[in-house]
C-alpha cells in the first residue's frame, strides 16, 4: 500500500475494520464453495469454512497490528536512507541546512520581541480595557496633566471605572551606608486596583491614602523586597526613610508585575497632592479602566468635552488644551511597534529567499536522480512511496536547520538585549525573560511547516511519474533543460526581487541614520561631559540654598584640569518631551488658543558651554537672580512662529509674571533628534532653580575621564548630593531613543539584506551553471557550427542579464511599495529616494553578472569534440 492508505488505515480506524471485515468474509466465502464442490451441504460448509479460517477478531487485530508497524518501519527506513543521501553529499547537506538555520534564526529571535512587546498580553486583568489619558496642546496630543485637571476628569467622567495617575520619580534612600538613589513611583490611591493587581504580601493602598493629610505609606516591588530586604515576611509595619519622609512598608508587588512608564521602580508611594497646589503645574501622567460597552472612541470624545470646559473655566492654566485617550499598550510600546514590524517582515523575507534557494537545490537532486526514481517506480514502488521519500527529505533538512536555528536565536536574543542601552532598557520590562518560550516554538513550527510544504512540494510537483520511462531512457536531458530555464529562472526571479526589496529598505534606513545623526542640534557635541546632580528637598528646601550649591559645585569643577566652561541647567538637549509651558505676549490680544514652548532654566554659562551660538541681544548676567527683574531668551523658532517680522528683544512674554526677552539664540534640539525643533524659551536658573538639575563641562582634551572626576568634585561640595547618568554628550545622542531605533532598524534590516545578496547570487549562480552543464551539447554543436567562444558567452550573460533585469525591476517596483509603508521610519528620507533605488539597484545587478561570468567563461571554454563525443 501507498503513503496515503498507510495514513488512512492510522487515522480512520472503522474505515480499515470495514475492509477487513469484507476480506475475512470473502475469504470465508471462497472456502465454503470449495466444500460445496467437494459435496456437503451449504450448512457443513460453512461451518467448516469458518473452523478452518479461525477466530475472525483475532485475525483482523493482528492485520491492523502488522499495517502499522511495516508503515511505522517503512518510515524508519525512510529516514535512514534520508540520512545516507544527506552524508553521501554532504556539500549539500551542509548549504541547505545552515542556510535554513540562518533563515530560522533571524526569524525566531525577532519573533521573540515582536511577541514580548505586541502580542504577550500586558500583565493586568482584562487589560485591553486599560487606556493611558494625556491632555492634548497646539504642539502635540501627549503632555501631561496638572492634578487639578486629573482630579477634575476623575470626578466628571462617566466613561471610566477607575482613573488614576503615577509620576515616575528618583527619590534619596536613607541607608546605613548613608543615601542612595532609587527608581520610585508616586501613584494615586486606587491604582492597583485599577490594573487588578495584588499584592503578594500585605495590601495596597486604601482609599484616601493619597491625600496630603494622609500617613505615608509605600509599596515595595518584589525585585526591591527580595534584594533590599531578603524577602522576609516582617518587612511589614518597618519604616523607610524616602526623601527625608518616613514611610510605612505596606505591602509586596508579585513577582511578575511590570509598568513600563515607570521604569523599574523600587518603591511605590501615594500622591499626597495638595488640592490648593497650582493647576498649570502639569506634570502627572493618567491611566484608566473603560466601563463594560464603552470604546476608546466614545471615552476620548467624553474627556475632549471635559478638557474643553476647563479650558474655558480656566483659560491661564488650561486655555487650548484637550484630552487624548490611547490604548495603554500603545502608551507603552510606543515607537517601537513599526520597527518591529519592518524587522519581522524583513526576516520573513529572507526565509522566502532560504527556502528558495534550497528548494532549488532540491530539484537539483531531484532531476540527477531521475533515473534511481525512475527504476524505483518501475520495479513498484508506488506514488505515495516515492512521494514520502522527498517528505522525508524534507522534513529532516527543515528539522536539522530548524535546530540550529533556534539554537543561534537564543544567543542572538540575548545579544540585541545586550545592544539596547541601558537608560532604554529600563522603560523596557516586558523584554525580561525573553526567550524560547511556547509563543516562539509554535511561530517556528508553523515556518518550519510551511518551509516543509515548499521544500518538498518542489521536488514532487516537478518530478512528474509519467516522465519515468524518459528517466530510464535518457536521463530526460532536454526536459530538464527547459525545466530549469521555466521553474530555475522564476525561483531566481523571486530570490533578486526580494534581495532588492531588503537591500533598498537598508538603504534607505541607513541613509536615515547618517542624517539623523549628522542633523544640526545647534551645539557642539564634542568634549561635552553631564551628569545629573539630585540634592535633597529637605536640605535644600529653600531657592537660595539651591543656587548657592550650584555656584560652589561649578566654582569646584571649573578647577578641575582641562576643564574650559562649566554649566548648570534643568535639562539636557536631545532629550525626551516635557517643560512645557503656555505664555501670552503682552499688549497682545489673545485670540484663540495660547502660545506654548519648551521652558528651560539655565545658568549665564549654559550657552557658551554648548557652543550655541547668539543671534541677538545677550546672554543671561551672573547677578540676574530673584532680586533682579525677569528676563528671558528665546530660540530662533520662537522669534519666527510668534513675532514674524517683528523685533523680539524687549518684547514682554506672561507665563507667569510678566518676563523681558533679552536675547535671541539659534535651534537648539531640546528634543528627541527626530522631530521638529519645537519653541524653547530659557530662563535663569537662578530665578527658578531646581533641586534636580543637570552639571555640564567642556573640556579641551577627551571628556571620558571627567565623568569620574565630575562625581568626585560634586561630593566634595557635598557628600550627601546623589550623581547619576554621568555620560558624554556624544553618547547621549548616539544612545538615544530615535538613533537607537533608526540604528538597529538599519543593521538589522542591513545584516538581512546582505545575507539575501549573497544568497540570491549564489542562486543565480547555480541556475546559470546548471544550465550551461545541461546544455554542454548544444554549446558543443553550436561552436562545431563556426560560433566564436565570445558569441557563447554573450549568449550565456544574455540569458543572466534578462533574469537579472526583471528580478531588478519587479524588486524595485515592490520596494517603492514597502518603503511607502515604513516611511514613517524614515528621517530626512523620501521612499521614493531616487539615488538609493539606482544604487541598489546597480549594485545587484553588477553582483548578479559578475556571478554569471564564471559559467559564461565555463560555457565558452567547452571543446566540442569531447562535448560531442560525451554524448
Amino acid at each position: 500500500m501507498g503513503i496515503l492508505r498507510r495514513a488512512g488505515n492510522l487515522l480512520f480506524r472503522e474505515r480499515v475494520s470495514r475492509e477487513i471485515a469484507d476480506e475475512v468474509a470473502a475469504h470465508i466465502a471462497m472456502r465454503a464453495e470449495d466444500n460445496l464442490a467437494r459435496g456437503m451441504t451449504e450448512a457443513e460448509a460453512r461451518r467448516n469454512a469458518r473452523i478452518r479460517f479461525g477466530n475472525p477478531v483475532v485475525v483482523r487485530e493482528r492485520t491492523v497490528a502488522m499495517d502499522a508497524a511495516l508503515w511505522l518501519e517503512s518510515v524508519w527506513a525512510d529516514v535512514r536512507f534520508a540520512l545516507r543521501q544527506l552524508m553521501r553529499n554532504r556539500g549539500f547537506a551542509v548549504t541547505a541546512i545552515v542556510v535554513l538555520a540562518l533563515a530560522m534564526c533571524a526569524n525566531a529571535a525577532i519573533f521573540a520581541f515582536v511577541d514580548a512587546t505586541l502580542i504577550r498580553p500586558l500583565p493586568y486583568r482584562d487589560a485591553s480595557r486599560l487606556v493611558a489619558l494625556y491632555e492634548s496642546t497646539p504642539s502635540g496630543p501627549r503632555f501631561h496633566l496638572s492634578y487639578l485637571d486629573y482630579v477634575d476628569w476623575k470626578r466628571q467622567n462617566k466613561v471610566f471605572t477607575a482613573l488614576e495617575a503615577y509620576d515616575y520619580t528618583n527619590d534619596a534612600l536613607a541607608t546605613p551606608a548613608g543615601r542612595v538613589q532609587v527608581d520610585a513611583a508616586t501613584v494615586s490611591d486606587g491604582f492597583f486596583r485599577a490594573l487588578g493587581v495584588t499584592p503578594v504580601l500585605g495590601r495596597d493602598f486604601t482609599a484616601g491614602e493619597d491625600a496630603a493629610s494622609a500617613p505615608r505609606t509605600v509599596v515595595l516591588s518584589y525585585a526591591a523586597w527580595q534584594q533590599r530586604y531578603g524577602g522576609r515576611g516582617e518587612v511589614l509595619g518597618k519604616t523607610v526613610t524616602l526623601d527625608g519622609h518616613a514611610c510605612t512598608i505596606v505591602g509586596v508587588l508579585p513577582k511578575g508585575f511590570h509598568f513600563a512608564p515607570v521604569e523599574d521602580a523600587e518603591f511605590w508611594t501615594t500622591l499626597h497632592r495638595s488640592p490648593a497646589e497650582d493647576r498649570g503645574g502639569h506634570g502627572l501622567s493618567a491611566m484608566a479602566r473603560l466601563r463594560d460597552g464603552v470604546s476608546i472612541e466614545a471615552a476620548r470624545a467624553e474627556m475632549e468635552s471635559i478638557a474643553g470646559q476647563l479650558a474655558r473655566q480656566y483659560p491661564d492654566a488650561d486655555g487650548g488644551r484637550g484630552a487624548t485617550a490611547i490604548a495603554l499598550t500603545e502608551a507603552i510600546i510606543g515607537n517601537f511597534r513599526p520597527i518591529l514590524l519592518v524587522l519581522l517582515a524583513g526576516a520573513g523575507l529572507l526565509l522566502v529567499i532560504a527556502c528558495v534557494n534550497v528548494a532549488s537545490l532540491l530539484l537539483v537532486r531531484a532531476e540527477s536522480r531521475r533515473r534511481e526514481m525512475a527504476l524505483r517506480g518501475a520495479l513498484g514502488a508506488s506514488p505515495g512511496r516515492l512521494m514520502r521519500q522527498f517528505l522525508t527529505e524534507g522534513i529532516l533538512l527543515m528539522g536539522l536547520g530548524s535546530a540550529l536555528g533556534l539554537a543561534g536565536a537564543a544567543a542572538a536574543m540575548r545579544l540585541l538585549v545586550g545592544l539596547i542601552p541601558a537608560n532604554m532598557l529600563k522603560g523596557m520590562p516586558y523584554l525580561d525573560g525573553l526567550g524560547l518560550n511556547a509563543d516562539v516554538m509554535l511561530f517556528a513550527l508553523g515556518l518550519s511547516l510551511g518551509a516543509v510544504a515548499l521544500l518538498s512540494g518542489v521536488p514532487v510537483m516537478r518530478l512528474r511519474l509519467n516522465r519515468f520511462r524518459e528517466g530510464l531512457a535518457d536521463g530526460g536531458r532536454g526536459y530538464v533543460g527547459t525545466l530549469w530555464r521555466r521553474f530555475g529562472a522564476n525561483l531566481v526571479v523571486i530570490e533578486l526581487a526580494t534581495a532588492m526589496v531588503l537591500l533598498v529598505g537598508a538603504g534607505l534606513l541607513g541613509k536615515s541614520l547618517y542624517r539623523l545623526l549628522h542633523t544640526d542640534i545647534g551645539i557642539r557635541v564634542d568634549h561635552l561631559a553631564t551628569m545629573q546632580v539630585v540634592a535633597s528637598r529637605n536640605d535644600y528646601a529653600k531657592d537660595a540654598q539651591v543656587v548657592a550649591l550650584t555656584r560652589r559645585i561649578t566654582e569646584r569643577v571649573e578647577r578641575l584640569p582641562g576643564v574650559e566652561s562649566v554649566s548648570v541647567s534643568h535639562s539636557l538637549p536631545v532629550g525626551n518631551r516635557g517643560g512645557n509651558t503656555t505664555f501670552e505676549v503682552a499688549g497682545r490680544p489673545q485670540h484663540g488658543e495660547p502660545y506654548e514652548a519648551n521652558q528651560r532654566q539655565v545658568d549665564p554659562a549654559y550657552f557658551k558651554t554648548l557652543g550655541a551660538r547668539l543671534l541677538r541681544g545677550r546672554y543671561f548676567r551672573a547677578d540676574e537672580d530673584a532680586s533682579k527683574p525677569l528676563v528671558a531668551v528665546v530660540n530662533e523658532t520662537v522669534a519666527r512662529k510668534f513675532f514674524p517680522g517683528e523685533e523680539v528683544l524687549g518684547k514682554r512674554i506672561r507665563f507667569e509674571p510678566e518676563i523681558e526677552i533679552v536675547g535671541v539664540v539659534a535651534d537648539v534640539k531640546e528634543g528627541p533628534l527626530d522631530e521638529a525643533t519645537r519653541p524653547a524659551i530659557y530662563t535663569p536658573f537662578a530665578q527658578g532653580p531646581e533641586w534636580n538639575f543637570m552639571v555640564i563641562a567642556r573640556s579641551s582634551g577627551d571628556e571620558k575621564p571627567l565623568l569620574s572626576e565630575l562625581e568626585a568634585a560634586v561630593r566634595e561640595v557635598d557628600a550627601g548630593l546623589m550623581t547619576r547618568a554621568a555620560e558624554t554628550m556624544e553618547d547621549r545622542i548616539a544612545s538615544s531613543q530615535a538613533a537607537y531605533l533608526h540604528r538597529a532598524s538599519a543593521g538589522l534590516v542591513g545584516g538581512f539584506a546582505w545575507l539575501a545578496l549573497v544568497l540570491s547570487v549564489v542562486g543565480l549562480y547555480g541556475v546559470i551553471a546548471y544550465s550551461v552543464a545541461q546544455r554542454t551539447r548544444e554549446i558543443g554543436v553550436r561552436m562545431a557550427l563556426g560560433a566564436q567562444r565570445g558569441a557563447v558567452a554573450r549568449m550565456v550573460l544574455r540569458e543572466a542579464g534578462w533574469l537579472t533585469v526583471i528580478g531588478v525591476g519587479v524588486g524595485m517596483a515592490c520596494a517603492v511599495g514597502a518603503a511607502t509603508l515604513m516611511r514613517n521610519l524614515l528621517f530626512g528620507v523620501s521612499s521614493w529616494d531616487v539615488s538609493t533605488l539606482l544604487a541598489v539597484g546597480m549594485m545587484l545587478g553588477v553582483a548578479a553578472l559578475l556571478a554569471s561570468w564564471l559559467p559564461a567563461r565555463r560555457a565558452a571554454g567547452v571543446n566540442p569534440v569531447e562535448a560531442l563525443r560525451a554524448e
